[in-house]
C-alpha cells in the first residue's frame, strides 16, 4: 500500500508563514511526522512539495501510472481555483483526501470554496498538522476495510 502525499504552492513555507493560520511546524516536520506514521501503520509514503502547477499535474499523472492506494493533498492556493489540478486528480482511480491546516471555512471568502472537494473522499482542516495526520489514518483505515 503506497500513499502519496503531495503539497502545494507556498507550503515550503511552513512554519516560516502566518503561524497563527499554519503554526510553527515546518514542512520538513510535517513530513517525518507523516513518515513515521506511515511506519507504524505498515504503508509506505512518498512526500512531495512543488510551487509549479505543471510539475504538480505531472505527478498527478505519475500517480495514476503507479497505481498509488490512496493521495493526501494540500494543495495550498490551487484549492480554490485550480481546474487544472482537479481535472489531474479526477483522473486518479484511488481515494483522494484533501487537507488543510486551517480551518479555510473561517477564513476569507475566496478559501471557502475548494474545486477539489467535489472529488475527495473527505476534507480535513483546521487541525495543524494533525490535519495530515488524520487523514493518513482515515486513508489507511479505508484501504484496509
Amino acid at each position: 500500500m503506497k500513499i502519496l502525499v503531495l503539497n502545494g504552492v507556498n507550503l515550503n513555507m511552513f512554519g516560516k508563514r502566518d503561524p497563527t493560520h499554519y503554526g510553527k511546524e515546518s514542512l520538513e516536520q510535517i513530513n517525518t511526522a507523516l513518515t513515521d506514521l506511515a511506519s507504524t501503520l505498515g504503508v509506505e509514503l512518498e512526500n512531495y512539495q512543488t510551487n509549479i502547477e505543471g510539475e504538480m499535474c505531472m505527478k498527478i499523472h505519475q500517480a495514476f501510472d503507479d497505481g498509488v492506494s490512496a493521495v493526501l493533498i494540500n494543495a495550498g492556493a490551487w484549492t480554490h481555483y485550480s481546474y487544472a489540478i482537479r481535472d489531474a486528480l479526477a483522473i486518479l482511480k484511488c481515494p483522494i483526501f484533501e487537507v488543510h491546516m486551517s480551518n479555510i471555512h473561517a477564513r476569507e471568502e475566496f478559501r471557502h470554496h475548494s474545486v477539489i472537494a467535489s472529488i475527495a473522499k473527505g476534507q480535513i482542516c483546521g487541525f495543524g498538522i494533525d490535519s495530515y495526520l488524520l487523514a493518513l489514518r482515515a486513508a489507511v483505515n479505508l484501504l484496509k476495510a
